[in-house]
């Protein structure tokens, strides 16, 4: 009889107070989250949705994001012949990689190159394989600095808009090879380039003037969201179909409190702190701003976090 009594009052208090277990979005053991990349990543706008996102759905998260993107940079090392009329070549992530790494020692790293890598020209094999051989140094290199690496497809570009005939397709090559590479090297890849695509076609079909990147590269506000969303249901795999349905940040945000006010302190925050680690870094990519010393970028960043967390 006392056992029966007992084992009802276990179940009851189970029923009153059940354990929880808080998911999170990045793997255990994960603090600090690098961003490289190139243009695209320096504007920064995919990155921060995804931050905002993150932040406003697990507000107890305490991760450090920090974007060293670079523009104009590739992992393949290669670099037109008059790249920016002949002023600079292409900065080569080769260069800079080891002090990132060793400066910023982060958990995790998100990498998004191939945009650039095959300099705007029609496939060629020896092209193809510099791109190959760079990512798997970068995939090498990150994992023996203790790191976890995922990658992400190239953003998608639009020969009606870049003037660069077929390099379309050459990215269409580039993003099936690292989309292969889930099954050939066990590597983690997250595909932003056919999700972009299907859409603009979508698109297209609708209003033939559409697009997603003015210029053919650099993808606009909602571009940028694209490629966040496949990373947040990559990430959140629970969202994944609900974010599938969105075009916008806001509209994943939905009615969460302050959301306006903390996308534009993330942004300001994710700027200064960018800037300070390329300049403590280095880099040989000419006209980007100077970063603040990073004792004062990180008071600045400490000062508007604490803005942050009384909103969230």
């Amino acid at each position: 009889m006392k056992s029966t009594i007992r084992l009802i009052f276990l179940i009851g208090y189970c029923f009153l107070f059940p354990s929880v277990s808080v998911a999170q979005p990045l793997p255990k053991g994960v603090s600090r989250v690098l961003f490289l990349g190139n243009s695209i990543t320096y504007d920064g706008r995919y990155v921060n949705d995804v931050i905002a996102y993150v932040r406003m759905h697990y507000p107890k998260s305490n991760y450090t994001f920090i974007n060293v993107g670079l523009p104009s940079e590739t992992v393949s090392g290669l670099s037109e012949p008059n790249h920016a009329d002949g002023k600079f070549p292409r900065p080569d992530l080769h260069e800079r990689l080891e002090r990132v790494l060793t400066q910023i020692k982060p958990d995790l790293v998100f990498a998004c190159y191939g945009m650039n890598d095959g300099i705007y020209m029609p496939f060629d094999s020896s092209r193809f394989k510099a791109f190959q051989s760079g990512m798997e140094w970068l995939h090498q290199e990150v994992e023996k600095a203790g790191a976890r690496i995922i990658h992400s497809t190239p953003p998608l570009y639009d020969d009606g808009r870049g003037g660069a005939t077929g390099y379309a397709q050459v990215l269409d090559d580039y993003s099936d090879w690292l989309i292969n590479q889930r099954e050939r090297q066990h590597w983690e890849v997250i595909d932003l380039h056919f999700p972009m695509k299907a859409f603009l076609e979508q698109q297209k079909k609708r209003d033939s003037t559409f697009y997603l990147a003015q210029d053919g590269v650099h993808p606009g506000a909602l571009g940028h969201w694209l490629m966040a969303r496949e990373m947040l249901r990559y990430l959140v795999k629970d969202d994944s179909e609900k974010l599938s349905r969105t075009e916008s940040l806001s509209e994943a945000l939905g009615d969460k409190k302050n959301a306006d006010e903390l996308v534009k302190l993330i942004t300001e925050q994710q700027q200064i702190v960018r800037n300070a680690w390329l300049s403590a870094t280095g880099h040989k990519r000419p006209g980007l701003p100077s970063g603040l010393p990073l004792d004062q970028a990180q008071k600045q960043a400490r000062s508007l976090e604490k803005k942050i967390r009384k909103l969230l």
